[in-house]
């Protein structure tokens, strides 16, 4: 029975199938009818190409369907159209122009997985964020250009007898625009605001000024001298009021906190002086190996960071008689010592030429947080009061000027025109203006900082004309 079937129908079908469970498509050979595959030609002619179904197939991933299926009969397009978008994406069904996408004809998307449009979840997306649309109330903010610090000082002051020592700290400027000038055996003081110039006192011949330190009120200075004392002079009357004994040899510098003020000298020790009491000094610190070159107390009066000739940074607190930290990486001597006014224990050092180094330190952890090689003997450091930025004082081999961005540490500016090393550096109360000094015998000042109200660039013109005049 099975083979009279076969032989009517003329096809050779296997044995269980017949031929009513077989769906042929007729194949034409006109371009036209290859195109359009959504529609096919229904004929009764047979052929022995097999054309599979299409609706379990995922062509619309790959951009191969122009056209969508013909609606049904009856049926609501509009409702269709939307049900495919929500199903597969806004872009299936979508249609394109004739020929593109077909067999005979290769889409630029054959083989392409389509790119999602589709509405971002995240409700930080650019198009939620009206970035996309006209609602967009700014635009992007353009970056800032870099600040423009002038490149030659406003005023050079000549100071004939400044020493060219390493160790020495002979320059600073005091919360009510005076600056002091140690100068051989006398100590000027030099009036911003008017350009008044007071001799504060004259040592003699047998002994030498080493340092000077205004208190923070700017009323009182403190001098230190070669034969190893320290004294205190009253700065408006310029009469002294308290000598004070204790170290054995020159003290190179000194640091004043609200109450204490502390001495390093060349005989390695730091003494603690309080004027409140009688005795010459109420504590001793022992830590370093060699003269103490640098010392600067915390703004917030908790620690005292020391540096000497040893190469070491010690940072002591109020009332320690040990370090509670030492910092060792320095390879050269660390004078150049600067608390930052921005963030609480964070100091910076400077090494002298063998080393040349910034270093950046966390006292809470000892952790050195940057480093930054200078090129050249890091002389003195001082931290901006109005913007997180510093600067830095040079000697060998450039006796350069440097203003650094923190904490990226990248250089704002290069200042130069003192002809030897730039030992001293003060800054002015106002925090704009620095002032520096060198073995050349000039005392120069820089506007390099903006102020706190209007953080606008620093022109060329400052409190007083550029000129050069002498401090004595």
């Amino acid at each position: 029975m099975d083979s009279d079937q076969r032989r009517k129908s003329g096809l050779n079908l296997p044995t269980g199938m017949s031929e009513t469970s077989l769906h042929l498509e007729t194949f034409q050979t006109s371009f036209r009818a290859m195109s359009n595959l959504s529609s096919p030609s229904k004929s009764s002619m047979c052929s022995d190409r097999f054309i599979p179904c299409r609706s379990s197939s995922r062509l619309h991933t790959f951009g191969l369907i122009e056209k969508s299926s013909p609606v049904k009969e009856g049926g609501n397009e509009a409702y269709s159209r939307l049900l495919k978008s929500e199903l597969f994406g806004s872009d299936f069904g979508s249609s394109s122009p004739a020929g593109q996408g077909s067999p005979m004809s290769p889409s630029k998307n054959m083989l392409r997985f389509k790119t999602d449009h589709s509405t971002p979840n995240s409700p930080f997306s650019p198009s939620v964020l009206g970035h996309d649309s006209g609602f967009s109330s700014e635009s992007p903010t353009p970056p800032k250009p870099p600040r423009k610090v002038p490149k030659t000082p406003h005023k050079v002051l000549d100071a004939p007898s400044l020493q060219d020592d390493f160790y020495l700290n002979l320059v600073d400027w005091s919360s009510q625009n005076v600056l002091a000038v140690g100068l051989g055996t006398c100590v000027y003081l030099w009036t911003a605001s008017t350009s008044k110039v007071t001799k504060l006192c004259d040592l003699g011949p047998d002994d030498s000024v080493c340092s000077i330190q205004w208190t923070r009120e700017g009323s009182y200075i403190s001098v230190g001298t070669s034969l190893g004392e320290v004294q205190v002079w009253d700065g408006t009357q310029c009469k002294r009021v308290r000598t004070m004994g204790g170290h054995q040899t020159r003290a190179g510098v000194l640091a004043w906190s609200s109450r204490i003020l502390s001495s390093g000298s060349r005989d390695r020790t730091i003494l603690q002086h309080d004027l409140r009491v009688s005795s010459d000094f109420i504590s001793r610190l022992v830590g370093h190996k060699s003269e103490v070159c640098g010392l600067k107390w915390s703004h917030d009066d908790r620690e005292l960071a020391s540096g000497g000739n040893d190469n070491q940074l010690l940072i002591w607190n109020q009332h320690s008689q040990q370090p509670v930290v030492k910092l060792t990486e320095h390879t050269a001597a660390v004078k150049a010592i600067a608390w930052s006014p921005h963030q609480s224990s964070l100091v910076a050092s400077g090494g002298g030429t063998a080393d040349r180094c910034i270093r950046f330190w966390n006292t809470t952890n000892g952790n050195q947080l940057n480093s930054v090689d200078t090129g050249s003997q890091v002389c003195c450091l001082a931290w901006a009061k109005n913007v997180n930025e510093l600067v830095s004082t040079h000697g060998y081999s450039q006796n350069q000027i440097m203003v650094w961005k923190y904490p990226s540490l990248g250089k704002v500016a290069t200042l130069t025109g003192h002809s030897m090393r730039v030992l001293y550096l003060a800054m002015s109360p106002d925090g704009q203006t620095i002032v520096t000094g060198a073995g050349d015998e000039t005392l120069r000042f820089w506007n390099v900082f903006p102020s706190v109200k209007t953080r606008a660039p620093v022109n060329d013109t400052g409190l007083w004309s550029l000129g050069r005049t002498q401090i004595r």
